[in-house]
């Protein structure tokens, strides 16, 4: 049986212990639940937040090929493509008349290494890179609507990120799975070279010295083991405690589609989903922001309160979700009313979380903080005026 001590007594998860609970069933996994739960409440209360965003698709085309991926396209499909600064800026009007205040880049990863069609498409844009051209649809949207943007870029230098830096609010890279074992012939991220785990916790950590709020997380159900799975999460602990720059972790399930290599793997369920998102809680602490995406499970999201999430991510009032497009986002009114069915008031936040906006100012460009200030309340959440759509007021920004 597992025991309940106090939260404040509780030491942090040894990794042995994590191994055991990992694999809890019956009253186990109801104690580990419990416990998880008694943490969140600990540090966060009875709040559950979500970011009001709008998501930008900038490009398709990618150099990975993940087994579980439907968002990147070969250069051979019709819908391979990068958005036109135009296209962009509509999204993000979009987004701001519906009262979003995150633009969320979402993005191959270095294309133009692999495909002549990405380098073809950047060049008549007027951009040698898809790194150079993010940083100007970055500034774009930020000074035309008013939006913070959000990058998930995949692996970055030290320099992109410093280039990006004073045009967005956080940025974000999913660990996914610290294995190596995932690398190889067969397995989930064989022929990716962005998805080596050294390469990504390398991204994590020099986020970190550049002092930017960054998001990550683990995906569960590719192939992995549920100690790869306890792996993954010590690895971003660890890299949070040297700068403390992790601000989120997503733990997100693996879903089916027809056009991936993956179309045939059984996705984790709804118990192998709590199981994993409560060892998270207890292995990165009470403070650590923890969320589950409500769409990938749409008919038992809301039991992903009692694992001890505090947050639902993202969720966007006009644009899907680009990554699983066959998974309509809930509606922001059901999602508050699910919330509060389980005890929870909900709460919009900004891509950037309080603690930074509050207590770290040298984490947000000037810019950025300027224009958070004009949508934040004392406890750096959105305040209440503001979660009705309505649209943005950019600021006059130079640079």
């Amino acid at each position: 049986m597992l025991t309940h001590p106090s939260i404040e007594q509780s030491p942090a998860l040894s990794r042995e212990e994590a191994y055991r609970l990992i694999h809890a069933e019956g009253t186990d996994l109801v104690r580990l639940l419990e416990r998880a739960s008694a943490l969140r409440d600990a540090h966060h209360g009875r709040t559950v937040t979500y970011s009001r965003k709008v998501f930008i698709p900038l490009t398709n085309l990618c150099r990975d090929k993940c087994a579980y991926c439907t968002f990147a396209k070969l250069p051979s499909d019709p819908a391979a493509r990068t958005l036109t600064p135009e296209e962009v800026l509509a999204i993000a009007r979009a987004g701001a008349a519906a009262g979003c205040k995150e633009a969320l880049f979402s993005l191959g990863e270095k294309p133009e290494e692999l495909h002549r069609l990405a380098r073809r498409q950047l060049e008549a844009l007027g951009y040698a890179s898809t790194q150079e051209y993010l940083v100007a649809m970055c500034r774009l949207v930020f000074q035309e609507t008013g939006l913070i943007p959000h990058v998930n870029q995949g692996v970055m230098s030290r320099a992109e990120m410093a280039e990006l830096r004073p045009w967005s609010g956080s940025m974000g890279l999913m660990l996914e799975n610290v294995s190596p074992r995932l690398m190889e012939p067969g397995q989930a991220h064989f022929g990716c070279p962005g998805k080596e785990p050294s390469l990504r916790l390398e991204t994590m950590a020099q986020a970190g010295e550049l002092c930017i709020p960054f998001t990550t997380g683990i995906l569960i159900g590719i192939g992995e083991t549920r100690e790869e799975r306890v792996d993954s999460l010590f690895a971003i602990r660890e890299v949070h405690a040297r700068h403390g720059q992790i601000q989120e972790v997503i733990v997100q399930n693996f879903r089916r589609k027809p056009d991936i290599r993956y179309r045939d793997r059984d996705e984790p369920s709804v118990l192998e989903m709590l199981r994993t998102i409560a060892v998270a809680r207890l292995i990165l602490g009470g403070e650590m922001s923890i969320q589950a995406p409500p769409n990938l499970t749409p008919d038992a999201y809301g039991l992903y309160l009692l694992a001890g999430i505090n947050d639902w991510g993202g969720v966007s009032p006009v644009t899907q979700d680009h990554i699983n497009p066959e998974a309509a986002w809930p509606k922001i009114d059901e999602l508050a009313q699910v919330t509060q069915d389980a005890g929870f008031q909900l709460r919009e936040r900004l891509t950037i979380y309080p603690r930074y906006l509050l207590e770290r100012p040298d984490w947000v460009a000037p810019r950025i903080r300027a224009q958070a200030q004009q949508w934040i309340d004392e406890t750096g959440l959105v305040s209440q005026k503001f979660t009705t759509p309505s649209p943005a007021t950019p600021l006059e920004t130079t640079e």
